[in-house]
C-alpha cells in the first residue's frame, strides 16, 4: 500500500471515528524504493535507573568507530538509519568515553548486526546525556532491516577520567556461557594460586555447572586454559579423578563443546546445552577436567622457570600482561601498527609472552605511542601460531603508519589473590589512602599492619597501585595525614625497596624484622594511584646530530657556576679569566604516556633564579653523565628543570603549558619539550677529560619524583669517541631499545677497555 493512499484511509477513517490498525503496523521492505509510512517520533520510555549499555561493533574498524549497538532487556540490538545525524553521533561517542564525533554511517558499513533493532528516526540535539533521553519511535519499534544499522566515527580523544573502555568483542551470543572457573579437587591444589587443575565449571543460574567431557578434546582444554590465563594445556589423568567424582552430585549444563582451539572464549565455540527433560545428561562420561601449563611469571617452582630468547614485549601498562606490544627485529625493538589488528592476533602475542588468550585488541595508541620503528602492520594471524613472527604482515613501507596507530592487548592473566593481602584506607577516593598489609603471626592469625614510611618512594607505590588493581602510583607518600577508622597502628613491614616491575609487595625487598625510627601511624607509607601516567622519552637521534665542543669564556659562565652547571673544578680557576670546555647538545624530551607530566611541587614552591629569569619547578629534571669502560661517571652535569613547557606538539593536538608570565608548567601529552644546544646548562663540562672512548649518558626525572608508565626508557646512551679537539657520539638509544645482546656489544665497544681512540 502506498503512502498516498494510506493517508486517505487515515483522514477517512478519522473522520468516521473509527481506526484503521494494519494501515499503521504495515511497514515498507527497507531495500525497495517506495517511502516509509512517517510516524511523529516520541520521547524513548522513561530511563531505566542502570546506565545503558551502548557498544562498537563490526568489521573492519578501529577503537573509536563500529556499528553502534545497545543492551536492552538482556539483549544488544542495533540502532536504524532513518533521521540519523551528526548529533545522535555526538551523544552516543559521549556516552562511550569520547569527546565528540566526526562522523556517522548508514546502510550497515561495519557489517549487519543480529537480534533487535531497538531504536528507529531517533533524534538528538546533541547535548543529551544518553540515547534513551532523545526522541525515536520507542524501543523495538522499527520498520527497518540489518542493512541500515548505523555507525558512528567517534574523535579519537578520551573524556579526562573516563576509565570505560571499549572492547572489540568477540563475536558470541550473550546470555550462554559468560564466566568460566577451574575448580580444584586436590586438597594441596585448593590452597595454592594460581589454580592449574580441576573441573571446569560454568555459570548457570546462582551456581555452578558442570560439562560433560564426552568427546571432549585438547582444543576445548587449550581455550579454557587461554580464558583461566594459561598459554598451553597439558595431560590430566582422568582415571584419578574419575573415582572422585562418581561419587559426587553433578549439575550438567553444557553436553558437547567443539573449540577449534583459536577461540578466545568458551563461548564462540560451538556448544550444545543439556536439554532440561533428559534423562542421562552425560551418558558414559564424566565432568570435564583439564590442567594447564602457567607461564613463567606465575610457575611456584621457580627451577622450572626457564630462560627464553624474547622476540616481543609489552610496554606502557599499568596491569600485569597489558601494554603496547613491540617486536624485535636486527636487535632493535618496534611497534606493530593496528590496521586489521584482531583478537586472534593480539592472543598469539599474549600466549608468546605466558599469558593466556587476549581479553581485548586495542588499537589508537591506547596504551601510549612508541619511539622507535615500526615493523609490522595488517597483522593476520590465525591463532595456533607459537609467535607473531609467524603470522603473515604487509609490508610496512607500503603504508602510512603512525605511532598515534601502535596496536596494544590486554591479556588474560592468572587469578593470584594478590588484591587480598592489601588495602588503602582513610583516603578522599579509592585511589589514595595509607598502605595496609595483612600479616600471619606464628599461631596463624591474621591481621592488618602498617608499612614504616622511610625511603617509600614512586617505586614501591607503583608495586602497590599494581596489586591493588589501581593502575599507576601518582605518588609514594612518607607521611600519612588521613582520617582513618581502621585503628591499625602497628608498623609490621619497613626497609621496603622494589625495582617497581614487581607484581606484590612481597616480592620487593624488605627487612625481616620491622626497624622503623618513627614508628607513629602518621608516619605510615601512602599512595596515590591513578589509571594513566606520564612517559617521558627522549628523541636520541637528535641528541646525535647536534653535538659538538664550545670552549665558552669564564666571564660569561657566572649564572651556570652559580646554577651549579660546572665541574668542582671550576671552583680554582683563574675567574674570569680562562674557559671551560663544554659537550653542547639538543634534548628533546617527549611525553609519549597517557597523562599529562607535571612537576610534583606546587607552584607556591618554586624557586625563582633571577639570573636566568626563570622558576625551578623540579630540583633534578636531568643528568648528563660522562662514563668510562667501567661505568665510574668521569663527568657529569645536571639540570633543573629550566621551565618545562610545551615546545611543540602532534597535529591536532593543542599547547597547554607555557613558562611566560609564571604560567604552568608541564609536557602535554604527544607534545615535547626542546632544550636547544646553545642555552646555558645544556652540557657536560668535559675540561679535565683526557682523550679516549666513554658512554654519554641522559636520564630524565632520575629520582622518579614524577610518575612515568615506563622508566626503563627514561635513560639515553650513546658511544663517545674524543680525540682532545673534536668530539663525535653514534649508536644513541633510549636504555630499553636494543636487545641484550646489542646492549651487551654496545658497552663492550673497541678501545674502551684501553681508553685509546680506535
Amino acid at each position: 500500500m502506498d503512502k498516498s493512499r494510506c493517508k486517505q484511509q487515515l483522514a477517512f477513517s478519522l473522520l468516521l471515528g473509527l481506526w484503521l490498525p494494519h494501515c499503521l503496523t504495515q511497514t515498507t521492505p527497507s531495500n525497495t524504493a517506495t517511502s516509509k509510512p512517517t510516524t511523529t517520533p516520541t520521547p524513548s520510555p522513561s530511563p531505566r535507573p542502570e546506565r545503558l549499555k551502548v557498544r562498537l561493533s563490526g568489521y573492519p574498524r578501529k577503537h573509536n568507530e563500529g556499528r553502534i549497538e545497545l543492551f536492552y532487556k538482556g539483549e544488544w540490538g542495533t540502532i536504524c538509519d532513518d533521521d540519523f545525524t551528526i548529533a545522535n553521533a555526538h551523544v552516543l561517542c559521549h556516552h562511550l568515553g569520547f569527546v565528540s564525533a566526526t562522523g556517522w554511517t548508514h546502510s550497515a558499513k561495519y557489517g549487519k548486526g543480529q537480534g533487535k533493532i531497538w531504536l528507529d528516526n531517533v533524534q538528538c540535539h546533541g547535548g543529551e546525556k544518553s540515547i534513551e533521553f532523545c526522541k525515536s519511535r520507542g524501543w523495538g519499534n522499527s520498520d527497518c532491516t540489518h542493512d541500515e544499522d548505523a555507525g558512528v566515527v567517534c574523535k579519537d580523544e578520551r573524556i579526562p577520567g573516563f576509565v570505560d573502555s571499549n572492547v572489540i568483542d568477540v563475536k558470541y551470543m550473550n546470555n550462554k556461557v559468560e564466566e568460566v572457573r577451574l575448580r580444584p579437587v586436590v586438597g594441596v591444589a585448593k590452597k595454592k594460586l594460581p589454580i592449574t587443575e580441576g573441573v571446569v565449571e560454568v555459570k548457570y543460574k546462582d551456581g555452578w555447572a558442570q560439562i560433560c567431557d564426552v568427546g571432549w578434546t585438547a582444543k576445548n582444554t587449550r581455550v579454557v586454559c587461554g580464558m583461566l590465563g594459561f598459554p598451553h594445556e597439558r595431560k590430566v589423568n582422568k582415571n584419578f579423578y574419575r573415582l572422585y567424582l562418581e561419587r559426587q552430585k553433578n549439575n550438567f549444563h553444557l553436553h558437547s563443546v567443539a573449540c577449534t582451539g583459536t577461540e578466545v572464549h568458551l563461548a564462540a565455540c560451538p556448544l550444545e546445552f543439556n536439554k532440561p527433560n533428559a534423562t542421562s545428561s552425560c551418558a558414559g562420561g564424566m565432568p570435564a577436567v583439564i590442567s594447564c601449563m602457567p607461564g613463567p611469571l606465575f610457575m611456584q617452582n621457580s627451577g622450572l622457570k626457564k630462560k627464553l630468547k624474547i622476540s616481543v614485549k609489552l610496554k606502557g601498562g599499568a596491569k600485569v600482561g597489558e601494554g603496547r606490544v613491540e617486536v624485535l627485529k636486527d636487535n632493535v625493538w618496534g611497534t606493530v601498527c593496528d590496521d586489521r589488528w584482531n583478537l586472534l592476533s593480539a592472543s598469539v602475542v599474549c600466549r608468546e609472552l605466558g599469558f593466556g588468550s587476549a581479553k581485548e585488541a586495542l588499537t589508537g595508541a591506547r596504551m601510549g605511542q612508541g619511539m622507535g620503528p615500526i615493523y609490522m602492520n595488517e597483522v593476520k594471524c590465525l591463532g595456533q601460531e607459537r609467535s607473531i613472527w609467524d603470522c603473515p604482515v604487509k609490508n610496512i613501507t607500503s603504508e602510512n603508519c603512525q605511532h598515534s596507530e601502535d596496536a596494544a592487548v590486554r591479556c588474560n592473566v592468572p587469578y593470584m589473590g594478590l588484591e587480598t593481602s592489601i588495602r588503602i584506607t582513610g583516603g578522599r577516593t579509592r585511589y589514595e589512602g595509607r598502605v595496609e598489609v595483612l600479616t600471619s603471626d606464628p599461631n596463624g592469625t591474621q591481621s592488618w599492619g602498617l608499612i614504616c614510611g622511610e625511603n617509600w618512594s614512586t617505586k614501591e607505590a607503583m608495586v602497590a597501585c599494581r596489586q591493588l588493581g589501581l593502575g599507576y602510583a601518582n605518588q609514594g607518600l612518607q607521611e600519612t595525614w588521613y582520617w582513618d577508622s581502621s585503628n591499625v597502628t602497628d608498623m609490621v613491614m619497613s626497609g621496603v625497596k622494589c625495582m617497581g616491575n614487581e607484581m606484590a609487595l612481597s616480592q620487593c625487598q624488605y627487612h625481616k624484622t620491622v626497624s622503623c625510627q618513627r614508628a607513629a601511624a602518621k608516619f605510615a607509607a601512602g599512595v596515590i594511584c591513578s589509571e594513566t601516567a606520564s612517559d617521558l622519552v627522549l628523541n636520541a637521534s637528535l641528541v646525535e646530530q647536534t653535538v659538538y665542543i664550545e670552549d665558552r669564556p669564564l666571564h660569561m659562565l657566572y649564572c651556570a657556576a652559580e646554577e651549579d652547571c660546572l665541574s668542582k673544578s671550576a671552583a680554582k680557576a683563574n675567574w674570569p679569566y680562562g674557559h671551560r670546555r663544554l659537550l653542547r647538545f639538543s634534548s628533546q624530551i617527549h611525553n609519549i604516556g597517557r597523562a599529562d607530566f607535571k612537576p610534583k611541587a606546587g607552584r607556591h614552591s618554586w624557586v625563582w633564579h633571577a639570573c636566568h629569569g626563570h622558576y625551578h619547578s623540579m630540583d633534578i629534571f636531568t643528568h648528563y653523565d660522562l662514563l668510562n669502560a667501567n661505568g665510574t661517571k668521569v663527568a657529569e652535569g645536571h639540570k633543573a628543570s629550566f621551565c618545562l613547557e610545551d615546545t611543540d606538539c602532534q597535529e591536532g593536538i593543542s599547547k597547554r603549558y607555557e613558562c611566560a608570565n609564571f604560567g604552568d608548567q608541564g609536557i602535554t601529552v604527544g607534545c615535547w619539550d626542546l632544550y636547544r644546544h646553545d642555552i646555558d646548562c645544556q652540557w657536560i663540562d668535559i675540561t679535565d677529560i683526557k682523550p679516549g672512548n666513554y658512554i654519554m649518558q641522559v636520564v630524565i626525572n632520575p629520582n622518579y619524583e614524577v610518575a612515568e608508565s615506563d622508566f626503563t626508557n627514561n635513560a639515553m646512551k650513546c658511544n663517545c669517541k674524543y680525540d682532545g679537539h673534536r668530539i663525535w657520539f653514534h649508536n644513541c638509544h633510549i636504555g630499553d631499545a636494543l636487545s641484550e645482546e646489542a646492549e651487551r656489544r654496545f658497552e663492550k665497544y673497541p678501545g674502551q677497555l684501553n681508553n685509546k681512540i680506535s
